[in-house]
C-alpha cells in the first residue's frame, strides 16, 4: 500500500515516543501489504474497526493510541487522517475526518 503521509506518524511519535515502535511496525506492515478489501485488513489486524466511507481505525500500542486511515482499495493507497491518544480519539468523529 502507498501510505500518505508518513509525516503524521513521525510528528506523533516525536511527541509520544512510546508509540514509535508500534507505529513503525504498523507502517512497515501496511507499506508491504496488498490489502484490496476490508477482509484482508481484518485478517492481519482483527482488532481494527472497519467504518463506512472506507475508513479503518487501528489500535496502536495496546489500544493506548488510535490511527484512522481512509483506504482507496482499488488504487492501493491509505491516507492517514488521524493519529492520537485514545482520549484524543474520543473527541473526534472518525467518519468525517
Amino acid at each position: 500500500m502507498r501510505i500518505i503521509s508518513r509525516r503524521r506518524l513521525v510528528e506523533f511519535w516525536e511527541i509520544h515516543p512510546d508509540a514509535e515502535q508500534s507505529l513503525r511496525a504498523w507502517y512497515s506492515e501496511a507499506k508491504n501489504a496488498h490489502w484490496n478489501s476490508p477482509t484482508k485488513i481484518k485478517a492481519v489486524y482483527p482488532s481494527a474497526s472497519i467504518l463506512s466511507n472506507n475508513r479503518v481505525v487501528f489500535n496502536i500500542k495496546g489500544n493506548t493510541h488510535r490511527l484512522v486511515v481512509i483506504v482507496e482499495y482499488s488504487q492501493g493507497k491509505m491516507f492517514i487522517r488521524f493519529v492520537g491518544t485514545y482520549t484524543e480519539y474520543d473527541r473526534i468523529y472518525a467518519l468525517n475526518i
